[in-house]
């Protein structure tokens, strides 16, 4: 069954149908990742966004549960070329039965060079994957990607036990992926993941040892109120951001942010540690990046932008990319463990 890919510009991309037969409109962006595509599909921070992957062969080892890091929220996902027969002894179920179930369209045959090679160029657009070609495409050129925190993350606080508890640890949930959790509790934290419009006063009514603020979707600049409540808890708790959460913080001391041409999306960004100069090869998954940070621990080799900073007086310390993912492998899970070390430090201070 034919399927199109149609642009904001006009562009229209003919391939095949996989996946949920609907249509849905989407902001279309790249990830350059190799693997990792069951992640990638339940990444939250996706919410919006109609996905290509760069790899030309996906779906080759199916779906299982245990790799996914929430529920889906993307609208759309575009591949060079679809696998039908998986193989791969953890696999549960086709990428194609998953598409159907979470109500995600796909498309396939798309020439994806020629498709990413015009994002670089020209900027992420617009776009929609349809069963025919519409004769107006205002809807494609008026999306625009509003309020997704509100819907990605939890409704209620959720406590998850390690088998033995050193640390207490409130989680601020903006789209929070599965793994962040499981990095914690691996370190005998007990993990409170609470909603994103939970205020400074309650989250501190936890009696946490220290704060994580974690990934999400969208333009950071819109969530006001969560900055605000930011802002409230600088200086109360040792605080580590994550992504959107790194990038709150920075708003949250007054530095802006922009939005990117093409992002940072995939499993292979390298980012300096401007403290040790070493380099490590990154996981990212973000749209928009943070400008005039004056307390910047990490920078991106690529193109200079910052990738997380640093602030020792107020116990703050944030990462543009994601330490829980694998993509060195776990060459920044390292991360998680100088989180520790600010709570325990901050515990002998008193």
């Amino acid at each position: 069954m034919k399927k199109y890919l149609v642009l904001a510009d006009g562009t229209v991309y003919e391939g095949e149908a996989f996946g949920y037969p609907g249509e849905s409109v989407g902001e279309l962006v790249f990830t350059t990742g190799m693997n990792g595509y069951i992640e990638t599909l339940s990444d939250p921070s996706y919410a919006g966004q109609i996905v290509i992957c760069t790899f030309p062969l996906i779906g080759n080892y199916g779906m299982n549960a245990e790799d996914e890091e929430g529920k889906p929220w993307l609208k759309g996902f575009v591949v060079r070329e679809y696998c039908e027969d998986p193989s791969n002894f953890r696999c549960e179920e086709t990428l194609d039965a998953f598409l159907i179930e979470k109500k995600i369209p796909g498309i396939c045959g798309i020439d994806t060079r020629s498709l990413v090679k015009k994002i670089r160029e020209k900027g992420v657009i617009n776009a929609a994957i349809c069963n025919d070609i519409p004769e107006d495409i205002d809807k494609v050129r008026n999306f625009i990607i509003q309020g997704m925190v509100r819907h990605v993350s939890c409704k209620d606080k959720k406590v998850y036990h390690p088998v033995k508890t050193k640390y207490r640890v409130v989680l601020v949930d903006f789209g929070v992926k599965r793994n962040i959790i499981r990095e914690l509790l691996k370190r005998d934290c007990e993990v409170i993941v609470v909603p994103y419009d939970m205020d400074a006063k309650t989250i501190l009514q936890e009696e946490p040892d220290g704060i994580v603020l974690s990934n999400g979707p969208g333009d950071p600049a819109e969530n006001i109120t969560c900055i605000q409540t930011v802002q409230s808890l600088i200086g109360q708790k040792p605080i580590f951001g994550i992504c959107l959460g790194h990038q709150l913080m920075a708003l949250a001391k007054g530095y802006s942010t922009y939005k990117m041409k093409y992002g940072h999306r995939g499993g292979n960004q390298p980012v300096k540690d401007m403290a040790t100069g070493r380099t490590y090869i990154t996981s990212q998954n973000h749209g928009y990046a943070v400008k005039g940070c004056t307390d910047m621990r990490f920078v991106n080799v690529n193109d200079g932008t910052c990738e997380g900073m640093e602030d020792k007086v107020n116990g703050i310390f944030t990462v543009q990319f994601h330490p829980e993912a694998c993509a060195g492998p776990k060459d920044t899970s390292f991360l998680f463990d100088h989180f520790l070390k600010m709570m325990e430090d901050d515990y002998a201070q008193g």
